[in-house]
């Protein structure tokens, strides 16, 4: 079994949406296939990580075209977790998110998902939310 220090990070690679279902579905109960490619397209970046050829992580960086960028679907293969494959994707989503001129990194978490988020250096905030 290959440890997390030989996982290859890559920075927008191309992705196939089959690729990216297969992540959600064995790492997400409710997943729901569907075509991800226009949301990879309108990201301002997304990592991915990769053991050998399959995709074992993955993090997307949406944004609102200016200097805030949103941490979006952070996910590991359920058999990579507690590895240190999260934390490596969102620190390199800071850093790609940063290359890109994004001043401000925000992230929505569940509260028991705390430690994980301030271990990656991320400070809690007031935020609002309107379910549409």
């Amino acid at each position: 079994m290959l440890g997390a220090d030989e996982i290859d990070y890559r920075n927008s690679p191309p992705l196939e949406s089959a690729a990216l279902n297969a992540l959600f579905a064995a790492s997400w109960p409710d997943h729901a296939e569907r075509d991800f490619q226009p949301i990879l397209r309108r990201s301002l970046a997304y990592i991915c990580a990769y053991a050998q050829a399959d995709l074992v992580g993955f993090v997307n960086i949406a944004w609102d075209g200016g200097v805030h960028a949103f941490l979006l679907d952070p996910t590991v293969q359920p058999s990579w977790r507690r590895r240190g494959l999260g934390r490596a994707l969102v620190l390199r989503a800071a850093h790609a998110a940063r290359e890109r001129g994004a001043h401000w990194l925000h992230v929505d978490y569940e509260p028991h998902l705390d430690g994980f988020y301030r271990s990656c250096g991320f400070a809690p905030t007031l935020a609002g939310l309107i379910r549409l």
